[in-house]
């Protein structure tokens, strides 16, 4: 049987592969390179790990099964009538994207950002700075998503006794009666027909002005052009943005300059063991394949997740 494995590893994760697999398995490493030659190995795999392009997986009629290198799966979304099985990363990153969010929080009401600016600059400000520092103890949060980043993010702010609201596909409807009450508006959403484009003008405007936006979710799902709009006009304090629509960010976007916005680049989902974690999973659902159970993280294409 053969194993093609499409996302680029480090020696030491490759060398996990090849340690862990027993001699049935020929393995084949693609280095993320989305060539012909790939593509022919990844054809003739019936495993295979990683996020191959869309058109290999119309081709493909020997795989049995997809382990994606990520929760999200939005560009498989329109894959129809496939016959293998189909697991993400559902749930891994819970707690480092939960770390993120709280120390974007904090980067922004303890003015760590600005500290850091200042610090470049050998610039010293001191005590004026203290009158304008904020406190996430008690603050009323409110959370779109009930999965593991949002499980573990509310978790995280117990430790600061936050009142925190958690919004599930069911009851994100509501969302317009907590916003005028909410300190800190958290998007842990993936993309979906229903998510996208959910964060609306009309729903940021209903944030007060000292209201925090963040967003760890998708950045298709939040109207862009109006949160810059409501950012560059300070009616809200500011945002942490971990997602935006376009990524990388373009160049031309305000939002690099703008001195109310933590941009944390995408970055949130890792950690130093982020890629040995990986391997470690793929090898525990490996061991359900060849035992024929059912496998951890199924995706449901149709619902979107």
């Amino acid at each position: 049987m053969k194993i093609y494995i499409q996302t680029k590893f480090q020696d030491p994760e490759i060398q996990a592969f090849k340690d862990a697999l027993s001699p049935k398995y020929e393995v084949f490493f693609g280095e993320g390179e989305n060539s012909e030659d790939n593509k022919i190995h990844f054809l003739a795999s019936e495993i295979c790990y990683g996020n191959p392009p869309l058109d290999w997986l119309t081709e493909t009629k020997k795989l049995q099964w997809l382990q994606l290198n990520t929760t999200g799966f939005d560009q498989y979304l329109q894959l129809k009538d496939f016959k293998f099985q189909f697991t993400n990363l559902k749930g891994y990153f819970g707690l480092s994207v939960a770390e993120t969010t709280v120390a974007g929080i904090l980067g922004v009401y303890r003015k760590i950002d600005e500290l850091a600016r200042l610090q470049t600059l050998k610039q010293w400000v001191g005590n004026p700075i203290r009158e304008n520092l904020y406190l996430l103890s008690k603050k009323k949060v409110l959370v779109l998503g009930s999965g593991a980043i949002a499980q573990k993010i509310k978790q995280l702010l117990s430790g600061f006794e936050c009142e925190t609201t958690l919004l599930d596909s069911k009851t994100v409807t509501k969302i317009a009666d907590y916003l005028p009450l909410t300190d800190i508006l958290i998007s842990t959403l993936p993309e979906t027909i229903e998510t996208k484009g959910l964060i609306s003008k009309a729903y940021l405007e209903m944030l007060n002005s000292t209201a925090l936006f963040v967003n760890v979710g998708r950045g298709t799902n939040v109207d862009e052009k109006a949160l810059i709009e409501i950012l560059q006009a300070k009616h809200i304090m500011g945002a942490v943005l971990d997602v935006t629509a376009i990524e990388p960010i373009p160049t031309e976007s305000p939002l690099w300059k703008m001195e109310n916005v933590l941009l944390t680049q995408h970055s949130s989902g890792g950690w130093v063991e982020e890629s040995s974690g990986k391997v470690k999973f793929f090898l525990e659902n490996l061991e359900r394949f060849e035992k024929g159970e059912e496998l951890l993280n199924i995706v449901d294409l149709e619902k979107g997740y």
